[in-house]
């Protein structure tokens, strides 16, 4: 028996000590679990490259609860462990293993899947464990080693009766961690961090039926037998190549992932690189609402197959947090941390290479079947549209696909709009205009005089579409984004050129200073126009530019610009060769003048959605009365 002091020197301890100050103690079991997969894909490497003489079999890794004994027992199949290596794996302990592994078979074990950053992992045990043991039998022809320590430097290492290959690990749990001998809790964590491990896990075991015998009799018990509950999923779909899926594959693994979520993705994505880095892993993009913050943190990162996190802000472009998957690097560490995240060059190419995976395979979408994307669009066009916002890379192939719906269901690109419009909107400044509303019901009125002079009207009604906009007209010179309740629409549907005006200067002075009487100033700039004697009477717009600062100050953009505390400014157009100006300007009765000039303005404001509380009290009661 060999007794003896573990060498931890001043220069490993501090990698040591950063390793493991988590926040869960919990990770311990993910450590453990991936050394044993680790071990077990070692010797499956060093087997198939005719190092081990022995023969693989069907290794599983087994996790095993004493609540009795207080005790949590973790075992493989792997190659094991010599006791010289004992001493060297586990006694000098920032020695790592899996490191010294891959250099010695850097070439041949590029793709044998091997963890490869664990080399202190075993040491997390003692966050949950007052002792640990280690029983080990290397595949070479030694002796088994049987390793104790109770967390202090002090150690013994014995030889073990065990015969079969192998290391097992024995937590004696300490009071303060009694949580992790409850099946559940053990469960919970194994489904977490190792559902798709690449090796099998088997946690305690279940009950299958036996097939019915033919000649059973009616009273026939079904008969049951106890095999290994095997809880993870050692080849998960995104570990394939897409040529090996069909739709129903991505479908099915898409419910493995999120059991919860009973809609089925819109599309998916998969994702398969290995240079200059690599990565797979399959994007999904679910039907979208409008709130860009509710759906974040559903995609899962993965280190060959093990659980890392769900905060993937960093890996994948900001605008893609919103889409839900896996998305599995070896180039990222276990422990990961923002801070190294924003500093690493080949996570900035990770992100750069799905911002583009992404973008080409949406082009791919729109291109093989235009009409599915069309009528995916609205579920997700705020992840696209922020995407614009965002990522410049994504921006520039933006165009191909990227789509602006009409308020009558048809779709355009930019550059399909642009042409389809070219003649018929453009300003008295040549501008090239495009029409749009963000709300179809609450700008019905608008809409409707806008198509009466055959204009294209598109519905934009994302939180975003202002900022979008503001870029758009940016990178688009000539190009102007107008709403179709602003003022700037008079320079396109004001009047037809040959309108003249029914009023005389004079009549028209006269009928503005009545106006200016009873319509507030400080909210409404009163304009007279000559338009079609059927077009409504009174209509009120708004100045483009104000409308635009505050709803980007309300979407997030624009607080620099303190629109959000400004008083609302509109401007009540008049119709002076409608009917109705012309009976306010020949009413003498000053009270049935300031009658019609209220009614005519609270219509204009309902028509807005601006008629509320004590001014839409008073339009109904005043609506009464002139119907009595």
């Amino acid at each position: 028996m060999t007794t003896g002091k573990i060498n931890v020197s001043v220069e490993n301890i501090f990698p040591l000590i950063k390793k493991f100050l988590y926040s869960d103690h919990e990770i311990f079991l993910r450590e453990l679990v991936s050394n044993g997969t680790d071990a077990t894909l070692k010797l499956k490497h060093l087997i198939s490259i005719g190092e081990a003489k022995t023969e693989y079999g069907n290794p599983i890794i087994e996790v095993k609860i004493d609540k009795e004994g207080k005790k949590l027992h973790i075992i493989d199949q792997g190659l094991g462990m010599t006791a010289d290596e004992v001493e060297k794996y586990i006694n000098q302990v920032a020695f790592s293993g899996a490191e010294e592994f891959l250099e010695k078979y850097k070439d041949s074990a590029k793709d044998s899947g091997i963890i490869g950053h664990f080399g202190l992992g075993f040491y997390s045990a003692f966050m949950v464990a007052e002792k640990v043991e280690i029983i080990t039998k290397s595949y070479k022809d030694e002796p088994a080693a049987h390793w104790t320590c109770d967390g202090s430097p002090e150690f013994t290492l014995e030889p073990s009766d065990k015969t079969s290959r192998g290391t097992e690990i024995i937590l004696h749990i300490a009071e303060d961690s009694l949580e992790f001998l409850e099946e559940s809790k053990i469960s919970g964590l194994l489904q977490k961090y190792n559902k798709f491990m690449p090796i099998p896990i088997k946690f305690g075991n279940k009950k299958e039926a036996l097939p019915r015998p033919e000649d059973a009799p009616e009273d026939y018990k079904t008969e049951f037998i106890e095999v290994d509950n095997i809880i993870n999923n050692p080849n998960p779909a995104w570990t394939k190549a897409p040529t090996e899926l069909k739709d129903e594959d991505y479908k099915s693994f898409y419910r493995e992932l999120y059991p919860m979520q009973f809609e089925e993705p819109l599309f998916n994505i998969h994702l398969n690189v290995d240079y200059p880095f690599n990565l797979t892993g399959i994007l999904y993009f679910p039907k979208l609402g409008a709130d860009l913050q509710i759906q974040k943190d559903k995609i899962q990162l993965y280190q060959n197959q093990v659980y890392v996190t769900d905060n993937v802000e960093g890996i994948v472009p900001e605008f893609l947090t919103m889409l839900k998957g896996v998305i599995d690097s070896p180039d990222i560490p276990l422990n990961v941390s923002r801070s190294y995240l924003q500093a690493d060059g080949a996570v900035k190419k990770i992100s750069n290479y799905i911002t583009r995976k992404v973008a080409d395979k949406l082009k791919a979408l729109f291109t093989e079947n235009r009409e599915d994307f069309e009528q995916k669009w609205n579920d997700i066009k705020i992840v696209l549209e922020y995407g614009m916002l965002s990522e410049p890379k994504f921006y520039e192939k933006a165009g191909a696909f990227v789509l602006y719906p009409t308020v009558d269901g048809k779709f355009f690109t930019l550059e399909e709009l642009k042409e389809n419009t070219k003649e018929t909107q453009t300003d008295k400044d040549g501008k090239h205009v495009i029409l749009y509303a963000g709300n179809k019901d609450a700008q019905h009125s608008y809409i409707q005089t806008a198509k009466d002079k055959g204009y294209e009207v598109l519905l934009l009604d994302s939180p975003i579409i202002s900022h979008l906009i503001q870029k758009l007209e940016a990178d688009n010179e000539n190009l102007t984004f107008v709403r179709v309740d602003s003022d700037h629409i008079d320079n396109l549907i004001k009047k037809d050129e040959n309108t003249i005006s029914k009023l005389s200067n004079e009549e028209k002075e006269s009928l503005k200073t009545v106006l200016e009487g009873f319509v507030p100033k400080q909210t409404y700039s009163v304009q007279l126009e000559a338009m079609d004697s059927n077009a409504s009477p009174f209509i009120i717009t708004q100045p483009e530019f104000m409308r635009r600062m505050k709803e980007m100050s309300q979407s997030g953009g624009g607080g620099m610009f303190g629109m959000g505390n400004m008083p609302e400014m509109y401007n009540l157009v008049v119709n002076t060769n409608s009917e109705l100006a012309t009976n306010i300007l020949n009413t003498a009765d000053k009270t049935h003048q300031e009658h019609l000039i209220k009614q005519a303005l609270d219509l204009a404001k309902l028509s807005q959605n601006l008629l509320k509380g004590e001014d839409l009290t008073a339009f109904v009661k005043r609506s009464f009365e002139l119907i009595k």
